[in-house]
């Protein structure tokens, strides 16, 4: 039996890495965009922000766990000058769940118009 549990993209999209591996009770997602089900992508960093954080609530319910559990979030940003409309849709976003310890930084570029990428760790919810 495998200490390690992954879960995999319920869209039917073949990708070449897991949703989620969960071991010893902690959840490690891969990168969440903010890309809707039909690949597009909000035209504002807030729309984003708000997007990016749908589909990480989704994959973590898909993993066993919620917003409430998020133990670390690394956040990619495409320009720090947005910052203040990031964390104010990040606030907003989160508002009921314990904010968790945060990095955030900015990165060269992303593919597309997306300004934002959040790497996450949660605590699965037993």
């Amino acid at each position: 039996m495998s200490i390690i549990t992954r879960t995999q993209f319920t869209d039917g999209k073949p990708r070449p890495y897991s949703a989620s591996a969960t071991t010893g009770g902690i959840i490690y997602l891969c990168g969440q965009i903010p890309a809707r089900a039909d690949g597009t992508v909000p035209p504002d960093i807030a729309g984003q922000v708000t997007q990016a954080f749908d589909n990480l609530e989704a994959a973590l319910k898909d993993a066993g766990s919620s917003l409430s559990h998020l133990l670390k979030l690394t956040v990619f940003l495409a320009d720090l000058d947005e910052f203040d409309n990031y964390n104010a849709a990040y606030l907003t976003r989160l508002s009921g769940h314990p904010l968790p310890p945060r990095t955030t930084v900015q990165v060269a570029r992303f593919r597309g118009e997306k300004r934002i990428e959040i790497d996450a760790v949660a605590a699965h919810a037993a």
